[in-house]
């Protein structure tokens, strides 16, 4: 597993991106898409010293928006994403969301599940 990025709860992705520009200079930013398999809208940022923050608005972030958590994910790169899932639910891990296409990530295969440490997104590398 290799990091990719960190996934980011916002309400307003135009209003976050305004407040991360005045924190940070973004050098790489996605146009804002619609995944109506995550049924939420996303764009992926990079920011000056390489980290990539991926905002997501919609759906599966309203309980945390409503608890005032920012913070929803970190995502790692996988060469295999069945192989990935099995392992980590073997060791405890808990599937919370299955394989499915990313629009935001050219048709990927992404997958969530919640390890000890939080939410974690699997991002197959193919």
């Amino acid at each position: 597993m290799k990091f990719h990025h960190v996934g980011v709860a916002c309400k307003d992705i135009q209003a976050e991106l305004q407040s991360i520009r005045q924190l940070h200079k973004i050098i790489e930013e996605t146009p804002v898409v619609f995944d109506p398999n995550q049924q939420a809208e996303l764009c992926m940022i990079t920011v000056e010293d390489g980290l990539n923050i991926e905002l997501v608005s919609g759906k599966p972030v309203e309980n945390l928006l409503k608890k005032r958590i920012s913070y929803y994910h970190i995502c790692y790169e996988v060469e295999n994403i069945d192989e990935t899932i099995e392992n980590l639910t073997e060791k405890g891990g808990l599937l919370i969301s299955p394989p499915k296409e990313a629009i935001l990530f050219n048709n990927r295969k992404v997958a969530f599940l919640m390890l000890s440490y939080g939410i974690v997104e699997l991002l197959n590398k193919n």
